[in-house]
């Protein structure tokens, strides 16, 4: 018998403490984590920059409101734009929040522009939150169902589809932004064509649309650059952040270009615990620990290893359809559903996650040894083989 909401599928396993890349549950035994609590914990479990950032500042200040000015949010927001070549950060508490953000800015543009039904193209097999809007403008029908009626103003297109895409700038609508995530991580670890995320750029460049990129699980390093849009220099006019932001305490944030934060003046959009000085103190500490470590260039070479090490045992297997992603975010398709995957590599001391019923999505900590990231990969491999023999 619980109290809680029966709102989640949970594993039978209770963790009580980690270290880097290894937890250990409450019998103490130990998992090697491939999932970083969904792409959360970069920096690994317990890094004691993150935790010596929080002992301190929580033992001087942790919460005063953004009704009075807040240096160490100022200073991580310089750190955060510094890293993303943009001028404007505002600070809220996940993904979803910043996704509402990037929401707002579109449809204050278009409101701007005269446009009094304004409408954001957005991606089939999309995930950007549970929010009725975030959900409203997520392309999956399984988060949707029974919420209805939804939130208007989302049309929806093919990801990786630039003629698609082309195809709505030359028609007569309201569009006044596109929001998509630059690999899709929910919808199977999608990496789009090279080109694709120019071509999107070229095409809101065109119409005046806004673009918005929803960098929630792809942003702080994980695809090897601190931001996945770079891998093409597609600079979106604004961008959401949350999950490794803060490696386990819940920060989110949206970062915009000038023109596009200046959409929101004061009383547009607000927070009550957003940038808060102690969440303010644990991104600082996350972003300079990240270049202290050199692991947006660790995560390119470690994730190169890890996608060459299943290639060379899965490539060609009967039922693998495919091994893909960028960084430490790689996905294994197979022919079939295979989420019993999951429960199956925890008995062998190995947490995996599969999303999009078919896919084996790994997003391990960034501070992952080339030892660890061999042991993951052996260790998805035997269950892979095991599965579909």
């Amino acid at each position: 018998m619980t109290v809680l909401f029966n709102t989640y599928a949970r594993l039978p396993v209770e963790f009580d403490r980690g270290e880097g890349v290894w937890l250990w549950d409450t019998a103490g035994r130990r998992y090697l984590d491939g999932v970083a609590g969904i792409a959360v914990c970069g920096l690994g479990h317990a890094h004691p920059a993150v935790t010596e950032a929080l002992q301190d500042q929580a033992s001087r200040l942790m919460h005063t409101s953004n009704l009075y000015h807040i240096p160490l949010q100022e200073k991580a927001g310089e750190l955060l734009t510094a890293r993303a070549g943009m001028e404007r950060a505002f600070f809220c508490n996940s993904g979803a929040e910043a996704n509402e953000a990037l929401i707002k800015l579109a449809r204050l543009h278009g409101h701007q522009r005269g446009i009094k039904a304004p409408v954001i193209v957005v991606m089939d097999n999309s995930f950007h939150g549970r929010t009725l809007a975030t959900l409203s403008a997520t392309g999956n029908r399984r988060v949707q169902a029974g919420f209805e009626p939804l939130v208007s103003g989302f049309l929806r297109v093919p990801f990786d589809d630039l003629p698609a895409l082309e195809s709505l700038a030359r028609g007569d609508n309201d569009v006044v932004a596109v929001l998509l995530e630059p690999i899709q991580g929910e919808g199977g670890v999608n990496v789009p064509a090279d080109g694709y995320l120019r071509g999107v750029r070229r095409v809101c460049d065109d119409a005046g649309w806004l673009l918005l990129m929803d960098e929630v699980q792809t942003g702080i390093g994980r695809t090897g650059h601190w931001f996945a849009h770079q891998h093409e220099g597609a600079v979106p006019d604004a961008m959401s952040l949350a999950k490794a932001l803060g490696n386990g305490f819940p920060v989110g944030a949206c970062v915009a270009r000038a023109t596009a934060a200046s959409l929101m003046g004061p009383g547009s959009h607000g927070t009550t615990f957003g940038g808060s000085p102690l969440a303010s103190r644990v991104v600082s500490a996350v972003l300079e620990t990240v270049d202290q470590l050199g692991l947006v260039e660790r995560a390119h070479i470690l994730g190169e290893r890890l996608r060459e090490g299943l290639s060379s045992a899965l490539g060609g297997l009967p039922g693998v359809v495919e091994i893909r992603g960028r960084g430490l975010m790689v996905g294994i398709e197979l022919d079939r559903p295979c989420g019993e995957l999951v429960a199956r590599g925890l008995e062998e001391g190995l947490l995996i996650n599969v999303t999009a019923q078919r896919v084996i999505r790994l997003v391990p900590p960034l501070v992952m040894s080339d030892a660890e990231a061999d042991r993951l990969a052996d260790g998805v491999i035997g269950l892979v083989r095991g599965f579909l023999s």
